[in-house]
């Protein structure tokens, strides 16, 4: 049997030092091979066409022609994956969710030298691996909001986790929540300076509220709380969430497992878990724990996945109780959650402990 092919990775950037320190980072991975490197989008075009790589990396600031434009232009005449690597300050943070936007299907923080190398080389990896399996290249969602009905809803905490593809797919979903929406947790694998970006970014496009987390924050209907990029967060008790930077959890901080693992512990049946695209199996272990505990769970398909890891593995370990397109998901929630207005008693969680293996790392 001939061995496969490894995947093939152009790297753009405009400092030499970067492109050095991204092809080191890669050289040891035996699936993944550095064809090329370019120096600026008119060299890259020309090696795109020539290397003709699977994935590529792309910087945002860069001579001649910023790395924004020029993915439009890949997107446009030649799309394929594309992760963003970028230094990651406010503005950088605007222009890689404009780059989502466009196409990109990841976001990492660009090395600062040679001693954060070291931390990106397993993540960069394990992201173009990701990015080599897209299906899709572009789901770009419409700036305003989505009009939803407000309705009674039931007093459940709705928990969603995502990775690839997953900044575009919680955005479809949350756009579709009512202002008076049940209360939202949401774990995301984001760099640490880019979760807040993506939280003000769905507030301005979702009628329900949207912040990142921070510690003691409360948990309330009409708000939905996004995981700090390199924290996991879980429900500290019915109303708060706490911030933790415990060990990583299937190489993930954020970790969706544990924030599911927390909402089971803490609210078990009351709860809605929702996982959505990425790659890996971080998200399976939790939305098992939270069906265990009597929560619905759902899990986003493999037709509408942009990529089909952690919801194939959530499905695999029977975790999921319904499967189900992305536009459809937040109808179907909101359906389950929605409650007759004449109905006169509440429910209110109830702690439900589930005898499993703890995934909720310690403080």
């Amino acid at each position: 049997m001939s061995k496969p092919r490894p995947t093939r990775v152009l790297i753009v950037d405009d400092s030499a030092l970067v492109r050095r320190l991204l092809s080191d980072a890669l050289a040891h991975e035996p699936d993944l091979e550095v064809v090329g490197t370019a120096a600026d989008p008119f060299i890259a075009r020309d090696k795109l066409l020539e290397l003709k790589p699977d994935v590529m990396t792309l910087d945002i600031e860069m001579p001649r022609m910023d790395g924004l434009t020029f993915l439009r232009k890949v997107m446009r005449y030649h799309p394929m994956p594309v992760v963003i690597i970028s230094s990651l300050g406010q503005a950088g943070c605007q222009a890689a969710l404009a780059a989502l936007d466009a196409g990109a299907v990841e976001v990492l923080a660009k090395p600062s030298g040679p001693l954060s190398v070291g931390d990106l080389a397993a993540t960069l990896a394990n992201k173009l691996r990701a990015a080599s399996h897209v299906k899709r290249f572009n789901q770009a969602v419409a700036p305003a909001p989505v009009a939803a009905e407000e309705a009674h809803f039931a007093n459940h905490i709705v928990a969603i986790g995502a990775s690839t593809g997953g900044t575009e797919a919680i955005a479809t979903v949350l756009r579709q929540f009512p202002r008076n929406a049940p209360p939202v947790l949401v774990s995301q694998h984001l760099p640490a300076s880019f979760s807040r970006a993506f939280a003000e970014r769905l507030n301005s496009i979702c009628a329900m509220e949207v912040k990142e987390a921070e510690e003691n924050d409360e948990i309330r209907p009409g708000r939905a709380l996004v995981a700090p990029g390199d924290l996991h967060m879980v429900m500290r008790s019915l109303a708060r969430v706490s911030l933790s930077n415990g060990p990583r959890v299937c190489y993930q901080r954020p970790s969706v497992d544990v924030m599911f693992a927390s909402v089971a512990k803490t609210v078990g049946a009351q709860s809605l878990g929702v996982l959505l695209t990425g790659m890996g199996a971080d998200g399976a272990a939790g939305l098992l724990r939270m069906r265990e505990a009597g929560a619905m769970t759902i899990a986003q398909d493999e037709a509408t996945s942009v990529v089909f890891g952690m919801p194939a593995e959530a499905i695999r370990q029977g975790a999921a109780k319904a499967v189900l397109g992305l536009p459809q998901i937040a109808s179907d929630v909101l359906r389950r959650l929605r409650i007759d207005s004449t109905h006169s008693g509440k429910s209110s969680p109830q702690r439900a402990d589930v005898h499993r293996p703890d995934l909720v790392p310690h403080h």
